[in-house]
Order: C-alpha cells, then sequence, then structure tokens
C-alpha cells in the first residue's frame, strides 16, 4: 500500500465506518474539489456509496465558514422537503460529520474533507441537446430558490467577497488596464472600449441591492447545467448540488448566469463568432420552468429584472476574461496565448446578441408571467 493510499484510508476512517470498507475511485469530471466515491459493505450484504471530497482551499479560502454555509443551507432544505411529503435523502445533500463532531475533517497536511449522500439513481448533463432538458434544470433552481426564500440570510458568510460584484470586477478590470502587467493591452482595444462603454450596466444590480428594491437572498453562483442532479426514471432534475458559492447575493445572479452558459448557440472559447447567439427557445424554456418553480416568491423587480440579469452576468463574465488576458492569464487556465480573448469577444459578441433581442426577451418574460403567474 502507497503512502497515498495509507493517507486516504486514514482520512476515510476519520469518518465514521457505515460497513466494511470495499473500497474507493476517484470522479474526475470536477475541476476544484477533489472527490471519491467511498464504498461500504453492510452486515445485511447491502453495498452503500458516500462522497468524500477535499475543499480545493486555494480557490475556497474559507473552509470552515463554507462548511457553515452548506450545514445550515442544506438543513433548512431537508425540514422544507419533509414537510412538504419529499425525499430529503434525494432531493438535497446531507453532511456527515467526522468521528469528533465536525462537520469536516482537517487533515495534518492542512487538507479539509468532508462526507456527503451519495445520490444514487441519478445522472447530470454536460452539453444541452433539448429546451425540455433547459427547462428541467431551471425547475431545479428555481426550486431551491423558493425553497431557500425565507432562509435566515444574516446567518450566511460571504465566503469569496464581491463574486458577482460587477462594479467591484469592473474596478479589478480598470486597474489590470493601468497596469499591463502582460504588455498585451493593445491588441485588446475593441474589446476594451466595449466594456468601458458599458460602465454604466455594471452597476444596476448592486444599486437595486443597496437600496432595497431588490432583496438579498441564499444564491448558489454556479449554477450551471452539470450541478443539476436528473433522476434515472423520471429524467427530472432533483437535486442541486456543488453548494460551496452559497452565499448572500441577488437570485438574478444565479438565473443570468444560467442564461449566459444554456443559451448561447456557442461554445464559450469558439472563435467564429458569427455561431454565438442567444437561443429565445432556450431563454424562454428557461424562464418558464424557473417561474412555474420560484415566481410566486419572487419580487416584481426581481421578475422584470431577468432580461437583464443574462446581459449583466455575461458581460461580467467577459470582463473578468479580458482583465485577465490583459493581467497575463493568471487566474483562467488557458490552452494557447489567446485564449481569454477569445473568451471574452463570445461573451461579449453574445451580450450584443441580448441587445439586439432585448425586447422580445421582455416580451418572453411578460407572457410567462402572465400564463404562469396569472399576472
Amino acid at each position: 500500500m502507497t503512502a497515498t493510499e495509507t493517507n486516504m484510508m486514514e482520512i476515510i476512517k476519520a469518518f465514521p465506518e457505515y460497513g466494511e470498507i470495499t473500497g474507493y475511485k476517484p470522479i474526475t469530471a470536477g475541476h476544484i474539489n477533489d472527490t471519491y466515491i467511498v464504498e461500504y459493505l453492510l452486515d445485511n450484504g447491502e453495498k452503500v456509496r458516500y462522497l468524500l471530497q477535499r475543499i480545493n482551499t486555494n480557490v475556497f479560502k474559507m473552509p470552515v465558514e463554507l462548511m457553515e454555509n452548506v450545514m445550515g443551507v442544506t438543513a433548512f432544505l431537508r425540514k422544507k422537503i419533509e414537510a412538504a411529503g419529499g425525499d430529503p435523502s434525494r432531493e438535497t445533500l446531507t453532511v456527515y460529520p467526522a468521528k469528533d463532531g465536525m462537520n469536516y475533517y482537517m487533515a495534518e497536511d492542512g487538507g479539509c474533507w468532508r462526507m456527503y449522500n451519495f445520490v444514487e439513481d441519478t445522472f447530470s448533463i454536460s452539453e444541452l441537446t433539448s429546451p425540455d432538458d433547459f427547462k428541467s434544470a431551471a425547475l431545479s433552481f428555481g426550486i431551491f430558490q423558493n425553497l431557500l426564500a425565507d432562509y435566515p440570510i444574516d446567518t450566511l458568510y460571504e465566503t469569496i467577497p464581491n463574486f458577482h460584484n460587477t462594479p467591484s470586477r469592473f474596478k479589478d478590470f480598470v486597474e489590470a488596464l493601468e497596469k499591463n502587467a502582460s504588455g498585451r493591452k493593445n491588441e485588446a482595444k475593441p474589446e476594451i472600449d466595449f466594456v468601458l462603454s458599458r460602465e454604466k450596466d455594471c452597476s444596476v444590480i448592486t444599486d437595486l441591492l443597496d437600496s432595497g428594491m431588490l432583496p438579498v437572498r441564499v444564491t448558489h453562483n454556479d449554477t450551471k447545467l452539470n450541478n443539476v442532479l436528473f433522476d434515472n426514471t423520471t429524467k427530472k432534475g432533483i437535486c442541486v448540488v456543488d453548494l460551496d458559492t452559497v452565499m448572500p447575493g441577488s437570485s438574478l445572479y444565479d438565473f443570468g448566469d444560467s442564461i449566459r452558459f444554456g443559451a448561447n448557440t456557442a461554445a464559450e472559447d469558439e472563435t467564429d463568432l458569427s455561431k454565438v447567439s442567444l437561443s429565445l427557445e432556450y431563454f424562454k424554456a428557461y424562464v418558464e420552468g424557473y417561474l412555474e418553480a420560484a415566481g410566486k416568491s419572487l419580487t416584481e423587480n426581481e421578475i422584470n429584472y431577468l432580461p437583464f440579469s443574462a446581459k449583466l452576468l455575461t458581460l461580467e463574465c467577459g470582463i473578468r476574461f479580458l482583465g485577465d488576458f490583459i493581467n497575463g492569464d493568471v487566474y483562467f487556465k488557458t490552452e494557447y496565448p489567446e485564449h481569454n480573448l477569445v473568451r471574452a469577444r463570445t461573451q461579449f459578441k453574445l451580450v450584443e446578441d441580448i441587445e439586439a433581442k432585448y425586447a422580445d426577451m421582455m416580451q418572453i418574460v411578460e407572457d410567462a408571467k402572465r400564463s404562469i403567474l396569472g399576472v
């Protein structure tokens, strides 16, 4: 047994042993945390599986507060799901404390580990192939938002400060321009002008939050399609996972980022910008699913700003890509020198298409409000 295997067994045994440990294997799909499936053999011959995960503390520098957020949100969801007659073992994550009673285990090397339930008979989707799948994801994220509508928001930690604070992201971008650490600023003049011309857009949602015109909500902050588990039998989304970025924020952040990611007709780093556009069909599917699940708990302003959130979150992402290009590619992993610039161009082309289709997007929201919410 290698030292690595020895260490893994020590970490596994730091958590309650639910039976005989028959093995473990890594899951390679994630890009941030190290995740393993651990299998146990029970006395009755049944095999059960759990998820063991090492939190990437280079990304998440407040793992203790992060776990407080996860524990609070999952416990709250469990009570709501039980009260509605649902199955919390499948509809939300469960954190299993270590033997010392803590909700995580801090290894000797400083690694922070946690154990979750493994939701059996589910699958995830990485690429959309139909509006129905996107609508199902919208229902899942909408249910997540609706169940947490009355969560005590002041108990949540902001584990990544200013994560979706677009004015702060814009300020970082301006500082990157001033430093020009990579010396590549002149290679991106049209893209820089694009950002600077939309400075006023950056503060719209934060101003509404500060004024109280938008409520502060529990936000997931990583509402990609693959963070929903779909049931093998019904093919419907049943569980929202990857709760590491759960923080206080605006529901618009989650909605806007879902559209940025899921309703784009091209890849995030598509070089042929003629392929980049907003699919109104996919936008409509997501709006309808989201409002069906969360609409009654959302305010009028939250609903009315859904199209704008798609524009803002796309712009913000492009700002981050372009800023990283100018800084010398110090944050996002790149495969070639212009990769971040290509990503930024793709986001900005999508912003332009959203602007061109904005009236259609507003009409889709209005129609959904009438048909789903009766308003």
